[in-house]
Parts: structure tokens; sequence; C-alpha cells
């Protein structure tokens, strides 16, 4: 036979769930004259003398809070791959990774300190509480640079409450001192105390078009409809 030429046909496969082990091995030297041992030391881990990988605890971070994967979920999703991680071992990788990861909060926040306008809002999360019997309503606040800003970066900071402190906290507001800059926020009165300690108030476009959005959908208002034609859909 002859070869007059072939026929190609490329499929997609993917391979869910597989687990590998990786091995590091540091052997040990000893000096035939002195008996001095030396080995190698141990590499930096995230978790120390921790089982998983910086690739796995990626992989559960990544699930729980982009992927919104909740552990019991993941726990069951490894179980089926072959690994039964407990979700309490999986919580305290979770815990144990925050804790790592702080310094990059740290100086994230550092650098968004350094812009003169940010934006800030909040919003609700359910948080369970140790002696409630029930959820308790904590809120996630965000903070982040304009569109038009070289850094586009974005804190998330988890308060138990809503009160207006923990904004002032988190841009350093006391004695006079703190952040300075342009604040774009809703008309949450939380807000407030901050533009009373040297901080301007930038309101929101989008939240003042969404009450001439409401006039002229509830009320068929001329000046609502007008006011639409006339500002952006976004701040």
């Amino acid at each position: 036979m002859k070869r007059i030429g072939q026929d190609v046909a490329e499929k997609l496969d993917y391979t869910p769930g597989v687990f590998t082990v990786e091995r590091h091995i540091r052997g040990k030297w000893v000096c035939s004259h002195c008996e001095t041992l030396v080995q190698a030391p141990v590499e930096p881990h995230i978790i120390d003398k921790g089982l998983p990988t910086p690739g796995l605890l990626a992989q559960v971070l990544v699930a729980k809070y982009l992927e919104h994967q909740p552990l019991y979920r993941q726990e069951a999703i490894y179980e089926r791959a072959g690994l039964l991680i407990s979700r309490s071992t999986l919580a305290g990788w979770v815990g144990q990774c925050g804790v790592q990861l702080q310094p990059l909060v740290d100086a994230l926040t550092a650098e968004l300190l350094h812009h003169g306008v940010l934006h800030a809002d909040e919003t609700p999360v359910a948080m369970l509480k140790p002696g409630l019997g029930k959820t308790h309503r904590a809120y996630i606040w965000s903070y982040c640079t304009t569109s038009y800003s070289a850094a586009q970066a974005v804190v998330f900071d988890f308060a138990e409450s809503r009160a207006g402190q923990h904004v002032r906290d988190f841009l350093g507001l006391r004695d006079g001192r703190g952040w300075k800059g342009r604040l774009v926020t809703d008309d949450y009165s939380g807000y407030k105390a901050c533009f009373e300690l040297g901080v301007v108030e930038a309101g929101c476009m989008a939240h003042a078009r969404r009450k001439f959005h409401e006039l002229w959908a509830n009320h068929g208002s001329r000046v609502g409809e007008q006011a639409l034609k006339s500002r952006p859909r976004s701040s």
C-alpha cells in the first residue's frame, strides 16, 4: 500500500477532578571526616507542613469565591474524584490562605488610598453567627478606583454591620487625618460623616438617573423623560 494522504480530526476532551501527588526528595549528605550533616532546606509553603500545593489551594479559593461553590459541595466533588477532603479541612485551608494573603490586601489598600477619586458601595451578605440560631446580616464594603485610573484596584472589606464607622476606619478618617479626595457613593446616610471630615462628596449619576426614571415610568413625568434624554446611562 502506498500512502497518498491523511484525514485529521480533532476532538475536545476534559478530565475533571484529577489529583496528582508531588514528591519532594531532599537528599542527606554527611562528611566522612567531621560527620557534618548537610541537607537542602525545605521550600517555603503557604501552609507550613501542609499537604496541599499552591495549585490545589488556588482551586479551592477560586471555586468558593468565584464559582460560588460552598465547601460542602467541593467536599462531594473531591470525593467523587477519589479523595475525600472534609469541609473542616477545606475551611482550615481557606482561613490560612486568608492570613497569608493579608499582606497583599494591605499593599492593595495602600495603593488604593493614593488615588484622589474612589468609588464606595456596600452589599448585605448572610453570616453564620454562633449563638443566634440563625444567620446574621453582615456587609461587604467595596472600594475601587475609577474606570479612568491606570490601576484598576478593588478592595473588599467585611464588616458585621452597615455603620458608617466602617468607612471612616477604612479611609483612616480621625482627628482631621486620613484619606482626602472625592468619594463617589449613593445617597446612603452612612457616608455623610466622611464629608464632614475633609472628604468631598461626589454623587452617583446612575442613582440620580434612577429617580428620574421612576418619575417617568410611574407617573409619565415629562420632566423625568427630558432628564433621561439629557443624562448619560452610567456615572
